[in-house]
């Protein structure tokens, strides 16, 4: 079978179409703190490092990093998640409207705090990570609201992405609404799953787990090409999708579609300093580009090379279309079919 190629050429005639896409991501958004530093010495209270802070900073994380990721490609976006009624509901919000983003679809819920992670890192290295969190499901009146806001904004909607970390918004329930208003409007809808939650994904696009997600999800250890062909097609039975992704770090990537042969992209990084976010930055270009026309392989391909540029930085990251051409460049061509 012919490798799905996809040149610098044809990705700029495709990426001529993201300022005409609009997609809707809905879930768990975040905000990453981040504390630097440097660590000379160890602690004569505890066999750890000192870390002598120099700067900190907040960035977007969770679903709030997919939608930075699609703005920085040049897409549209409308982002609907849940937020405290705190200071740092308010720091979200600014950083927010910093990247373009509009805030207005945040709903407040007074009884949770704001998601906050706190990486103190040290010379490059992350030392400790601090979460401040409620997993409590949404309930009641506001729940209902949130689902009322989420099925009025699809109708506008391109593509809808669920960037799902357990935080609470999304369930069993919020994904069969989902599914069925998705059908009726023939909208593609993918998933970046939360292994726990599995088997509430039934009946969308496409599910993008990572290679230990889908070994946990399935109860198969993915240890060679073929117990990842095993699992792959497992998840595809079971969750009635359109296609699977995998994500295999330093592997690559392997899109599962259902009568077709499996499509392996190898990997495109050439260093990696830190994989925070990049599962964000896969599912945004995947979903970007499948609304502005490209095949599910093309679209692999793409969020591919979008990993490979953001692998690359520290801390949550968003590409450029001009850094993506300019990863297309350089691993054209890409991917085969087994």
């Amino acid at each position: 079978m012919k490798p799905p190629l996809l040149s610098p050429e044809e990705f700029r005639d495709l990426s001529r179409h993201f300022p005409d896409r609009s997609v809707l991501v809905v879930g768990d958004l975040m905000l990453d703190e981040y504390v630097w530093g440097e660590a000379g010495r160890i602690s004569p209270e505890a066999p750890v490092p000192v870390v002598d802070v120099q700067r900190e900073s907040l960035r977007l994380g969770g679903a709030a990093n997919v939608a930075r990721n699609i703005v920085s490609l040049g897409g549209r976006v409308e982002l609907l998640a849940l937020v405290g009624q705190d200071d740092y509901a308010d720091s979200l919000r600014n950083l927010l409207d910093e990247e373009g983003i509009g805030s207005t679809g945040l709903v407040a819920d007074p009884d949770r705090p704001t998601t906050r992670k706190t990486r103190i890192v040290a010379s490059r290295q992350q030392v400790v990570r601090v979460d401040r969190e409620s997993r409590a499901p949404l309930k009641g009146a506001l729940r209902q609201n949130f689902i009322d806001r989420m099925v009025a904004a699809m109708e506008g909607a391109g593509g809808l992405v669920v960037s799902d970390y357990g935080k609470g918004v999304v369930d069993r329930d919020l994904m069969e609404v989902i599914a069925a208003e998705a059908r009726d409007r023939d909208l593609f809808v993918a998933v970046d799953p939360k292994e726990s939650h599995f088997y509430q994904y039934r009946n969308i696009s496409v599910v993008t787990p990572n290679v230990h997600e889908a070994s946990r999800a399935t109860r198969i250890e993915i240890r060679d090409d073929a117990s990842l062909e095993q699992a792959g097609r497992k998840l595809l039975a079971e969750l009635q999708s359109e296609a699977v992704l995998i994500t295999r770090g330093p592997d690559g990537m392997s899109l599962f579609r259902p009568d077709q042969a499996t499509t392996h992209i190898p990997v495109m990084a050439r260093e990696v300093y830190d994989v925070t976010g990049a599962g964000d930055t896969v599912i945004a270009t995947f979903t970007l580009a499948r609304s502005a026309g490209a095949t599910l392989e093309q679209a692999a391909v793409l969020s591919n090379a979008a990993a490979a540029v953001v692998v690359g930085e520290i801390g949550t990251a968003a590409v450029t279309p001009r850094e993506l051409e300019m990863a297309i460049e350089v691993g054209y061509p890409m991917g085969n079919a087994t």
